[in-house]
């Protein structure tokens, strides 16, 4: 009996030490905790405190830059100098980057095709898609005139972006071959959409439709590859460029110039809608003809696009986005203004 309560009592007192030091415990942690909320709120104070006064510095460098700095570099490559026509072909990626563009530019040519250029909705649902999945493997261009755009402000050498609107002709011309197809197969009723023969007088009316609406487009995609290392970020501003571009172009063809079905702003889907003309009573109106569709369609949104993108690079140095963008994600503590690219001194 004495032995079974000397083991009872031995065992409570046990317990009550436990307790003891676990009552301690959270007494020292709770003390732990509320020395450690101002030396966490200091630090964050600090933090801010730097991130204001990094952003009050990066303003102050971009005032005190004349116009002359601003444009510097502005022509400069911003692509690997390393690729060349010899060097190219040697690359498996280059190959991955081709097949990118021909199946994202056959998607979006199906997309148009079924559903025409009047539901920038489903477009746009489409198009942010079709972007975020091809973009790991190309850049997700899809379109002669933001390459050429891309290859007028240095992002791209010359020999991938003719390689590139090759690609997007192709993908173009299996997204129509396969659309057509299944409408034949499926011996259908419904007509594709078409685009409207440019009547006689309103050459300049199409042409500038397609040139503004080239202009918003690759305005947006350059807007758009500030934000490219997120994927989504990137889709989502070029699907919303692209819908936003069809609302206007549709607003200013048929309110303002009365015109229907009579804009594309993708050369190489506009040549896969046979806009060039094979009828005619003499060769030369059917070369005229040719060269008229080729002007509109090809031309005109060529030069929106290099214009778009120079429109994004000039408002995007005037406004000093570029030194605010490097200070706030390369720099951790000083940012110098001496007119040069950039450098950094990390401490």
């Amino acid at each position: 009996m004495a032995k079974s309560k000397s083991k009872k009592s031995a065992a409570n007192k046990s317990k009550k030490d436990e307790e003891v030091v676990t009552t301690k415990t959270e007494e020292v942690k709770k003390e732990e905790v509320k020395t450690e909320a101002p030396e966490r709120e200091e630090k964050e104070a600090k933090v801010e405190a730097k991130a204001e006064k990094t952003e009050a510095k990066t303003e102050k460098c971009a005032e005190k830059k004349s116009f002359k700095e601003l444009m510097s570099g502005f022509f400069k490559k911003k692509y690997d100098t390393s690729e060349t026509i010899l060097t190219i072909f040697s690359r498996p990626q280059t190959y991955g980057a081709l097949l990118g563009e021909i199946i994202g530019t056959m998607l979006l040519t199906m997309t148009v095709i079924c559903l025409g250029m009047t539901n920038p909705l489903y477009i746009w649902f489409a198009m942010m898609a079709i972007t975020v999945a091809v973009f790991g493997l190309s850049g997700a261009n899809l379109n002669p005139l933001i390459t050429v755009g891309m290859m007028a402000s240095r992002r791209m050498s010359a020999i991938r972006g003719v390689l590139y609107v090759l690609a997007q002709i192709i993908g173009a011309w299996l997204g129509m071959t396969l659309t057509s197809g299944f409408k034949a197969w499926g011996e259908s009723a419904a007509e594709m959409p078409a685009m409207a023969e440019v009547a006689d007088g309103n050459f300049w009316k199409v042409a500038i439709v397609e040139l503004v609406g080239a202009i918003i487009l690759a305005f947006f995609f350059a807007r758009a590859w500030a934000y490219r290392k997120s994927p989504l970020t990137f889709g989502m501003i070029v699907g919303t460029g692209l819908a936003v571009t069809i609302i206007y172009v549709y607003i200013i063809s048929q309110s303002y110039f009365s015109l229907s079905n009579n804009f594309m702003m993708n050369p190489a889907m506009a040549l896969m809608y046979q806009i060039l003309p094979s009828a005619g009573d003499n060769f030369g109106e059917i070369m005229g003809g040719i060269m008229q569709a080729l002007t509109i369609y090809v031309l005109f949104p060529m030069v929106g696009g290099v214009l778009g993108f120079y429109l994004s690079d000039f408002t995007s140095r005037l406004s000093g986005e570029r030194e605010k963008f490097i200070v706030r994600y390369f720099c951790d503590s000083h940012c110098c203004c001496d007119g040069s690219e950039h450098h950094c001194d990390k401490k």
